[in-house]
């Protein structure tokens, strides 16, 4: 996969959906986007819709999902939080 996505904006993303999101089990929730960490803090997720978007150490990041057109709907929701929502 080409190194398509900006770590700093998947990042800006995790910080809305923890900061205005619905607590949830696992971390926070909002918009149809789950975002929680592993028990360190170094990786970081944001899941939802099939898709699930690792962000780790070293800004590396991997997508897993099944179809093309469900990681088009995901990303489109990410990118739509980050552009709706302002850090306070």
């Amino acid at each position: 996969m080409k190194n398509e996505l900006d770590p700093a904006y998947l990042l800006r993303a995790y910080e809305i959906v923890t900061q205005f999101g619905e607590k949830t089990e696992q971390g926070h929730r909002l918009d149809g986007i789950e975002a929680f960490s592993d028990y360190d803090g170094y990786t970081i997720y944001l899941a939802g819709n099939g898709v699930q978007l690792r962000v780790g150490f070293h800004n590396t990041y991997h997508l897993d999902y099944e179809h093309e057109n469900l990681k088009t709907q995901f990303l489109n929701k990410v990118d739509a939080l980050v552009k709706n929502y302002r850090q306070s």
